[in-house]
């Protein structure tokens, strides 16, 4: 079978196993599967047992006659059927703009600047210091390019905020804020169960003797179908893995994929802390984080229209003498064929790789139009752009592990 029609398999499954919230069925399955894939391949097979926040319940927010369906920010804290009602406060998030008399006891309608969300943490002050003037509840208004709601990773280890906190998408928000200029009521609803439960990452283990190792990392779980964000990564993982199984026999293999990632990375940190190989006998480390190869989209007419392109907001990061190598390897991919430097662009899991002392590492991160969003679905793939990013990666470990 050709690497392409790999590619678009291995798509395709993954999409179609529906959600990928850690410890779900989705990422349990996905687990499962490419477990089997490596030892298939003669990899040995570890599962390291994590523990994941959940929640499962519904979230909604409504004002006068208009309902939104929302996203509980996790990690959740529920409302109770009666819900959470207040006056509706508009804050601008910009200048946190907002007096304080008014948010007591109000609901903080929090217009976000426009970014690609992605984590909670860069307003994790701002929403408590509205706690702290007296808001019972927030929501969070996710301006980005989609126009959709944004799930933002959070802390997998204790709840970020005190009190109720949700997104609601930019497009439901007009309603709401109309309200908040009229001195109107808001209800925010968020009822369900949560807790902890388990999940694991897979690490898959081809130790020939030679004492130098290269690992592949790369998440394979999210809050919805993440079939942008995840997909692409976990096609050309695999795809890695059945080659260099052949290819790389002058190296010992380690190919590690968490779960727990949109708990700030959670199961990659137990990975790195206890099952990973040192350091000192890591040749190279490479990881394959969000938006390997998402789809891109024109967007000025009243119906989006799907490119044949991939979405260039994704950065190649690299060791400084891996440069060269990175932008030979990805000439002509968009975002891939311009690495940056990893002394001074790193971020996510590669940047804790980095911070345990491993010194020669390269990786991909970024966020495509429908990061984060419900409605990063199949519609998001590109098998083409994926296949191109597997042989640029191919390309990339030859030269680097030969040079």
């Amino acid at each position: 079978m050709r690497d392409h029609e790999r590619v678009s398999i291995d798509l395709d499954r993954y999409a179609g196993l529906g959600g990928k919230a850690s410890g779900g069925i989705g990422d349990t399955a996905i687990g499962g599967w490419l477990a089997d894939e490596l030892a298939a391949l003669g990899f040995a097979i570890e599962r390291q047992p994590i523990s994941v926040p959940f929640f499962t319940g519904t979230a909604e927010a409504e004002t006068g006659s208009a309902r939104a369906v929302v996203i509980p920010q996790a990690i959740v804290t529920s409302t109770g059927a009666a819900g959470a009602t207040g006056p509706l406060v508009r804050v601008d998030a910009a200048t946190a703009s907002a007096s304080a008399d008014r948010l007591r006891g109000a609901i903080a309608l929090v217009d976000l600047p426009f970014a690609r969300w992605s984590t909670a943490k860069p307003i994790q002050g701002l929403v408590d210091a509205l706690f702290a003037a007296g808001s019972k509840a927030a929501l969070l208004v996710t301006n980005g390019p989609s126009g959709k709601a944004i799930a933002l990773n959070a802390d997998g280890k204790r709840p970020m905020f005190g009190k109720p906190v949700a997104i609601l998408a930019p497009r439901d928000a007009a309603p709401f804020y109309v309200a908040a200029t009229r001195d109107g009521e808001a209800t925010l609803r968020i009822i369900g169960e949560g807790g902890r439960r388990p999940a694991f990452n897979v690490i898959g283990r081809l130790d020939r003797g030679r004492g130098k190792w290269l690992v592949v990392s790369t998440p394979r779980s999210g809050w919805f179908t993440c079939a942008g964000e995840r997909g692409p990564g976990i096609a050309v993982w695999l795809g890695l893995a059945r080659w260099a199984a052949k290819a790389l026999s002058a190296y010992d293999l380690a190919f590690i994929c968490t779960s727990g990632h949109e708990y700030e990375n959670l199961g990659a940190e137990h990975a790195l802390r206890s099952t990973a190989p040192a350091a000192r006998d890591t040749a190279l480390w490479l990881h394959l984080g969000s938006n390997v190869a998402a789809r891109d989209w024109h967007d000025l007419t009243p119906q989006w229209m799907p490119l044949t392109t991939a979405d260039p907001q994704r950065y190649l990061v690299a060791s400084p003498k891996l440069i060269d190598a990175g932008r030979r390897a990805f000439a002509g991919q968009a975002g891939l064929a311009d690495p940056l430097s990893s002394d001074v662009a790193a971020d996510g899991e590669l940047k804790s790789v980095i911070a345990a002392g491993y010194s020669t590492v390269a990786g991909v991160y970024g966020a495509h139009r429908f990061h984060h969003a419900r409605e990063d679905t199949e519609d998001c793939l590109l098998p083409e752009a994926t296949a191109a990013a597997f042989e640029g990666f191919r390309t990339f470990l030859t030269m680097a592990l030969e040079g």
